[in-house]
């Protein structure tokens, strides 16, 4: 009697494994298709990037007061408050009796909300840090990324910004925000570099390599823009804690979702990959040279801006907390349609990016300067959109062009050319928490917008110098690389099986890909646009995963 329901459990259980089994083995063949694989990367790679950009900004209304309490004396553990301190005028314990005893002890122990020079000073470096570790970490980021590919080093990276972020959580001290601000600097060279290389790579074609970078970008925004409401408000009702901890398991569970679709460890996806061109022959490039100045000279007045506008505001305006608290709000909404702009007038005039980061310097430089004459909080949220705005402009036309010249100029491998970007960025951030308090001291807020204003106007005319970029075509580097060697892999057997049949029927004719950019006629001219979008270059049509 007992055996037929243990025969019955056991039957079941058998149809329970296999139906598991059945739509475990669906779900691996599903991730392993190509579109909906690449649209599993372009999340995961977005949310790494607005996890990291979450990070950047969380801690601006955290870090002020932290540090201003760590002075506070031995009398409160600032570290596990859940409140901010009150400031003197708000404390109603303290003793109405002036005449009984000396008042220097309980003022001592009495500190504003703001933080004193001095600490003004530590905020600065703080703040830099992560760029600046940044900057020195991204010449042998991008190398690393070339040789064992994309997808490891974007979940080292996610690991690191785990352990920052962790960090960050417990920190009692100044040494420890430093040691997390510059750990989480090592870990964005890793995933912002290997990320936006990665969706480079997935999607090969115009228009949806910018549509897809586009989309990076607009979390990056995203990311700047709710993280300072959202680390104040976690830290005042919650605790210090509590935001970091939540961008903790965001980055942990992105980083077991790259795991369950890129398998990052795999051994033959690291044999297939080519060999990329060093970095400092990237740097020698002179085009990329032009992008790499362009998306630094953009991204000054943001980073110079960022550390000295709420004083200014305060000083000359007289503005109220939480109109500096919401400075940057409303650029946020410019910002993304400078982005989707970009990307709908790419796909429809890709001759002209050059045009577009042209336009978008032009329209930062005049944002720049007309940012001193604003008298209010409504005059001023203009040229800070104004300056968003040109930052989509530029950012959204480049970072496509970037990876487009490495296509028809060297070999088709994006680790260090995105590392040399990010170097870019980079700069700008280093500087800006330090120098930028630093020229207003000494010259000026005034001085300095306009100065940054001026150096956007002239770079704009720099760009002349990408109008024929559209129309180069792929050279012979990544040819003779792959027809000068026997094939190492399956990447370069198809490569070399690709370019020996496109060679069989042309008779003695010049490969496609060959023309020369002389004066061919009209009919070669005619042609030539089409290579930015891909139909006529073969060479990219392929993608492996």
């Amino acid at each position: 009697m007992m055996a037929a329901p243990a025969g019955l459990a056991k039957a079941a259980a058998g149809k329970l494994s296999e139906a598991v089994g059945e739509r475990t083995r669906r779900l691996g063949s599903a991730l392993q298709e190509t579109h909906r694989q690449r649209r599993l990367i372009l999340v995961i790679v977005c949310v790494a990037l607005f996890l990291d950009n979450m990070l950047y900004m969380v801690i601006v209304p955290i870090v002020p007061v932290y540090i201003a309490g760590m002075h506070k004396g031995s009398q409160e553990d600032f570290p596990h408050h859940h409140h901010r301190p009150l400031p003197p005028t708000a404390n109603a314990s303290q003793p109405a009796n002036a005449t009984s005893a000396p008042t220097p002890p309980p003022k001592s122990n009495l500190k504003p909300t703001y933080p004193t020079e001095s600490e003004d000073i530590k905020i600065g470096v703080l703040f830099a840090s992560k760029a600046i570790l940044q900057l020195l970490v991204n010449p042998l980021s991008g190398p690393f990324i070339d040789r064992v590919g994309y997808d490891a080093p974007l979940l080292i990276g996610l690991g690191v910004m785990f352990a920052s972020t962790v960090m960050f959580a417990f920190a009692e001290d100044y040494a420890t925000l430093f040691a997390a601000r510059s750990l989480q600097g090592l870990g964005s060279a890793f995933a912002d570099t290997s990320g936006i290389a990665m969706i480079a790579d997935k999607y090969p074609e115009e228009p949806e390599r910018s549509r897809a970078l586009g989309v990076a970008l607009a979390f990056i925004s995203f990311g700047s823009l709710v993280a300072p409401p959202f680390g104040g408000v976690l830290y005042q009702f919650a605790g210090k804690r509590y935001p970091f901890l939540v961008l903790a398991v965001v980055s942990l569970l992105d980083g077991f979702l790259l795991m369950l679709v890129a398998k990052p460890f795999s051994v033959t996806a690291r044999e297939n990959l080519p060999v990329g061109t060093p970095i400092h022959r990237l740097m020698l490039d002179p085009y990329i040279a032009v992008v790499a100045g362009a998306l630094t000279t953009c991204n000054i007045p943001l980073a110079f801006l960022e550390p000295t506008i709420a004083n200014w505001m305060k000083e000359s305006m007289g503005a109220s907390e939480w109109e500096m608290g919401l400075t940057w709000l409303p650029a946020f909404f410019p910002h993304v349609l400078g982005v989707y702009l970009t990307v709908k007038l790419a796909a429809r005039y890709p001759h002209l990016q050059w045009f577009y980061g042209a336009l978008g310097l032009v329209v930062i430089g005049a944002s720049s300067c007309t940012v001193p004459a604003c008298h209010n909080f409504g005059q001023l949220v203009v040229p800070l959109c104004g300056i968003c705005f040109g930052i989509a402009l530029v950012d959204t036309a480049l970072l496509p062009t970037l990876a487009f010249l490495v296509d028809v100029r060297h070999v088709s491998v994006y680790g260090s050319v995105y590392a040399i970007a990010d170097i870019s960025y980079s700069v700008a951030y280093a500087l800006g928490p330090i120098v930028a308090s630093q020229i207003v001291h000494t010259l000026g807020f005034p001085q300095l917008n306009l100065g940054m204003g001026l150096a956007n106007l002239l770079y704009a005319p720099v760009l002349l110098l990408l109008r024929n970029v559209c129309y180069m075509t792929p050279s012979r580097s990544e040819q003779d690389v792959l027809l000068d060697e026997s094939p190492k892999g399956l990447y370069d057997t198809i490569r070399l099986e690709e370019r020996l049949g496109k060679d069989k029927p042309r008779h003695g004719l010049p490969p496609e890909g060959e023309v020369s950019l002389g004066w061919e006629g009209e009919g070669a001219a005619q042609d030539r646009p089409r290579a930015l979008s891909g139909e006529e270059s073969s060479d990219y049509d392929y993608e492996y995963s």
